[in-house]
């Protein structure tokens, strides 16, 4: 019976998404069929998927996707990449690493991928066309470093890990085997996504180091001028100080994940408003239209995703996965270099947050398993996923930066394809070495 129930769940799963059916009703279908092969009541399915946006948590995501939303409209966005290019000036790659430097900064504030992606390349692709950049070549640079939006913190994806992780106890066999774990929260992830952040940022830098010396690619002024620069923080002081009230006032433990989202609204509004005066009526009625539109669709994945989740918890399907993984190695490397593939491979074809949803409840319990806190497995997951932003045929960041630039979706892939090798080299050094997630929670007292 329980191997049909897997037949069941999973081959409803994936003859609907081959069919072209939306991932949202491939998931809801899929797990409606299994309920009723089960003979339960399919109210049980109608109230878990209700409980599941019941979290106080969940209500950053919303919050957070019209703060990024605002602040573009806001002109926040244009005056961090203002600042990005005064400090890049005649450098080798210039206004490549311009954008790299750019997306960190309003990845800081949008905690999306896609969000990140449009508002960095609105500005810099055009930008870097005009200095003699290939178009191909700086729609690849900006939608590679399009998915630091969800390593360095706030992130959206974070956010659901942390949802989907914090109900899933470590198994009795692994607290016996390891000990007690550590407890996973969404602000330890949000401090833990720093440094992994900057890691892989760093490798970006390097790829664009190296391809712009070959190419030729310069900055947009001959030689660094302090004036520029000073004009350009005096102008962007406001801009500059968004991510610092945000990720200081969860440090700090001043607000929550979920303040701070209220927090950065209602700044992006002062600021906007009153300071910029950028700020207006249409503008903002826009941003809400996004909102809805973007959390609806997200909201109905979280709806059906927890109830296809629950269904592989209650079948034993990841006890199962992971029993026959650590039966074939227990060595602790080929197990991330297994999982961190896969997590590639997925990336390509389903949506991150979707993705996170459904994988979570699988791959958490094998990793505690092997003793890995749940904090280092959530950021290896996000920055795994992260890279699915620029590979196609998903590749999210692929469409928004061809659509920007007017580059074919073919030539970014091939131009993108140093850029997403250094990241997932860049995942894997996060991955075997723990403590770059680790260290800053601790030094914080987590």
């Amino acid at each position: 019976m329980e191997s049909t129930l897997i037949y069941v769940l999973f081959g409803a799963f994936f003859l609907l998404l081959v069919l072209g059916a939306p991932i949202a009703v491939s998931l809801a279908v899929a797990a409606l069929a299994t309920y009723l092969a089960l003979g339960e009541n399919p109210l049980a399915f109608v109230q878990m998927a209700f409980t599941s946006v019941g979290a106080f948590p969940l209500m950053a995501l919303p919050a957070f996707i019209l703060a990024g939303a605002l602040m573009e409209a806001a002109g926040i966005s244009k005056r961090l990449v203002d600042i990005a290019e005064a400090f890049a000036g005649p450098m080798t790659g210039g206004l490549g690493a311009a954008t790299i430097f750019a997306c960190m900064f309003f990845g800081a504030i949008s905690g999306s991928g896609p969000a990140t992606t449009a508002a960095v390349g609105m500005l810099m692709i055009p930008a870097m066309a005009n200095r003699g950049y290939n178009k191909g070549y700086a729609s690849a640079v900006t939608a590679s470093s399009g998915g630091l939006g969800v390593v360095i913190p706030p992130s959206i994806p974070m956010v659901i890990f942390g949802i989907s992780g914090m109900g899933l106890q470590p198994p009795p066999e692994a607290v016996a085997l390891h000990g007690s774990f550590q407890t996973l929260s969404i602000p330890k992830l949000f401090i833990a996504g720093v440094v992994p952040g900057i890691v892989m940022a760093s490798f970006l830098l390097l790829v664009n180091y190296v391809i712009s010396r070959k190419k030729g690619y310069r900055g947009l002024s001959d030689s660094w001028s302090f004036s520029d620069i000073k004009t350009a923080l005096r102008k962007g002081f406001w801009s500059m100080l968004a991510p610092i009230i945000i990720l200081g006032g969860i440090y700090t433990g001043l607000f929550t994940p979920t303040e701070s989202a209220i927090v950065a609204i209602v700044y992006t509004l002062i600021v906007g408003v009153f300071l910029h005066k950028e700020l207006l009526l249409k503008s903002a009625l826009r941003t809400l239209e996004t909102t809805t539109w973007i959390t609806g669709r997200v909201l109905l994945i979280l709806f059906t995703a927890t109830v296809f989740g629950r269904l592989l918890v209650e079948n034993r399907i990841p006890a199962i996965i992971a029993d026959s993984m650590l039966g074939f190695t227990d060595n602790t490397y080929l197990i991330w270099a297994m999982i961190i593939f896969f997590l590639l491979f997925v990336g390509m074809f389903m949506e991150t947050l979707a993705a996170i949803m459904i994988l979570t409840p699988v791959l958490l319990p094998i990793m505690y398993m092997l003793g890995m806190d749940p904090v280092h497995v959530g950021i290896v997951v996000v920055c795994s996923l992260a890279i699915g932003f620029q590979t196609p045929p998903l590749g999210e960041n692929l469409f928004v930066a061809s659509g920007i630039g007017g580059a074919s979706i073919e030539e970014i892939s091939i131009k993108a394809l140093p850029f997403a090798a250094a990241s997932i080299t860049a995942v894997f050094v996060i991955a075997y070495f723990p403590q770059l997630s680790l260290w800053l929670p601790s030094l914080m007292g987590y």
